[in-house]
């Protein structure tokens, strides 16, 4: 009979710690890779992003690219969250005077984050994107 209760004991022991050692693996922290399409089937942009978690507060930077003639700068990110994980932040954006925010939103599976972006489209609409990074390595 104790040995019974050793067991158990050692086998909900190791469970915990198997759950802790995951979640402790399930952050979005490092840095992100993809691919985005230009608008109108325009030429694609290798995008990157850097994560980091600390506290339970997500932060970051999305960094800089280059998009034909014009140079786009590296920006923080902003209402970042990361909870039941979910990643969840948004970009300001400043161009000729008009500021342009886009959502991220994607479920953390490993190495990748599954989601959407959202963002200001022409003619006033939104434009809604598949958004799926991968961690560099």
């Amino acid at each position: 009979m104790k040995s019974s209760r050793r067991f158990l004991g050692a086998l909900v022991a190791l469970c915990f710690t198997a759950v802790a050692a995951f979640a402790a693996d399930a952050s979005p922290a490092g840095t992100w890779k993809w691919t985005q399409q230009g608008r109108q089937g325009g030429q694609a942009t290798e995008r990157s992003l850097v994560l980091e978690l600390k506290d339970g507060k997500l932060t970051g930077t999305l960094k800089g690219f280059t998009a034909g003639q014009f140079e786009v700068p590296d920006m923080a990110i902003e209402e970042a969250s990361f909870k039941d994980g979910t990643v969840s932040f948004s970009v300001t954006r400043e161009f000729n005077g008009n500021k342009f925010t886009t959502k991220y939103t994607g479920k953390l599976a490993g190495d990748k984050i599954t989601g959407s972006s959202e963002s200001p489209g022409r003619e006033g609409g939104m434009q809604k994107r598949d958004w799926n990074p991968t961690r560099a390595k």
